[in-house]
């Protein structure tokens, strides 16, 4: 964001720079020019009015060569001549005698006005002198215009010096209110992206930056002690809540236990009912409280090797299989490693393969396919179990979305909540041949989007 300022101002300052020095450069140049062909036929007519004096008042040649002599102090060559274009007088230098002044001098006879005539470095100046409606002879000066370009160069190169220091300093002021403006947002974003990761006592500074960055900063930090508060007391309430259930329920199904073994045949099945019943209260608590914890938690990815916790989890739910004569494979494939929350992949497979050999009949099979690839990695629990109906699947992520399910019915959800949480997805399919598919798309990178930690390219 920073460079992207910096540059729009710099451009923006070029601009203005070019718009500014340019037009003031060419304005300066043609003014320079026009003052030097000013000055030199200013000139011109000086030697003009002396040399008049003697071609058509017949005066001495006295005041002529002293304008000559003038002329030549000052580096311009002169010459006067004659009716019939002979040369009368002339400074040392041939640049008013030679062809190209011929040409000049013949047009001004012709036209009996001034000519002026720019030809390489030189400017020339012819000035006809008339006596009596007729030519008594003419002037020419030539002027170098080599000291007005190296003004003008001069000129244009203090003005480029001047624009380039005044686009350094533009470009300083840019870089500086281009940090002014992004550091305090870059900061604010860290902050954000900690809070996404669980730091919840993390805020933001609103001393920096512009007051509209101030002012979200205090937004983001009213925003951050409010979520804190919010999850403390979730957490607290699942803490209490777990207490004040589990504790009652353990203490009831040790007195029916109790009472069991005293009872008679007919009152033991009863009691054994009872039982039972609690047993499932129990599961069902367990299940409203893992899921209560996966919509509060707020998950610090780390590295997790799928591939590893696939094989894991396979081998401790082997005893249940093996009595069910289930089949449970592990394919992990090429190695790995997701980004998720300590314990959040572990949970989420055992929910799912608690299902799957739920599901599967005796005699099944059931297998975790594990796949690496576009900075996402793929698990995927496959069975040939019963399968799922169309408007099951559509309802299975949520809390008892299915009424069929021989669980407690919070299993999935669990999932889901733990999959999204980490910025995965999870889908249902059916398995080729029958059965259900469970697949869990998963983050492989660190990500800082969405809450979520972001690796920077």
């Amino acid at each position: 964001m920073s460079r992207r300022i910096a540059l729009a101002f710099t451009a923006l300052i070029a601009a203005l720079l070019v718009l500014a020095v340019v037009p003031l450069g060419v304005s300066m140049t043609n003014n320079e020019r026009a003052s030097f062909r000013y000055g030199t036929e200013s000139a011109a007519h000086q030697v003009a009015s002396a040399a008049e004096e003697f071609l058509a008042d017949h005066h001495g040649t006295t005041a002529m060569n002293s304008a000559l002599a003038a002329a030549s102090a000052r580096g311009d060559c002169a010459a006067v001549f004659g009716p019939d274009a002979a040369v009368l007088a002339s400074t040392s230098c041939d640049a008013a005698t030679d062809g190209n002044a011929r040409g000049v001098l013949t047009q001004a006879l012709a036209a009996r006005s001034d000519t002026t005539a720019q030809d390489g470095a030189w400017l020339r100046v012819a000035v006809p002198i008339s006596d009596a409606d007729k030519n008594t002879g003419a002037v020419v000066l030539a002027r170098s215009a080599d000291p007005v370009n190296d003004r003008i160069s001069a000129m244009w190169g203090w003005l480029i010096l001047i624009g380039a220091g005044c686009l350094l300093v533009g470009v300083a002021l840019s870089v500086w209110l281009a940090r002014w403006v992004a550091r305090p947002l870059g900061t604010l974003g860290e902050a954000a992206a900690r809070l996404g990761d669980g730091t919840l006592d993390v805020r933001a500074p609103t001393d920096t930056g512009p007051a509209e960055v101030r002012a979200l900063a205090a937004t983001f930090n009213r925003m951050a002690e409010r979520t804190q508060t919010l999850v403390s007391a979730h957490q607290s309430w699942v803490a209490d809540v777990s207490h004040q259930l589990r504790t009652p329920l353990t203490a009831l199904r040790l007195r029916l236990d109790l009472l069991a073994d005293d009872a008679g045949d007919e009152a033991a099945a009863e009691l054994a009912g009872v039982q039972e019943e609690i047993t499932r209260l129990s599961r069902l608590v367990d299940g409203l409280l893992t899921v209560a914890r996966a919509e509060g938690s707020v998950p610090r990815p780390q590295p997790v090797r799928a591939d590893t916790v696939a094989t894991e989890r396979v081998a401790a739910w082997e005893p249940v299989a093996r009595e069910r004569r289930i089949s449970l494979t592990a394919s992990p494939g090429e190695p790995a490693t997701a980004y998720l929350g300590p314990g959040d992949l572990e949970q989420m497979l055992d929910n799912v393969l608690a299902n799957a050999l739920e599901a599967v009949p005796d005699g099944g099979r059931v297998r975790i396919e594990v796949a690496d690839g576009a900075g996402r990695v793929s698990l995927r629990v496959v069975d040939d179990g019963p399968g799922m109906g169309e408007q099951a699947k559509q309802a299975a992520f949520r809390r008892f979305g299915n009424p069929a399910a021989r669980g407690n019915g919070l299993g999935l959800a669990i999932v889901y909540r733990l999959a999204t949480a980490n910025g995965g997805t999870v889908s249902l399919s059916d398995t080729p041949g029958g059965g259900l598919t469970v697949a869990l798309d998963l983050p492989a990178e660190r990500h800082r989007s969405g809450g979520r930690d972001e690796s920077e390219a």
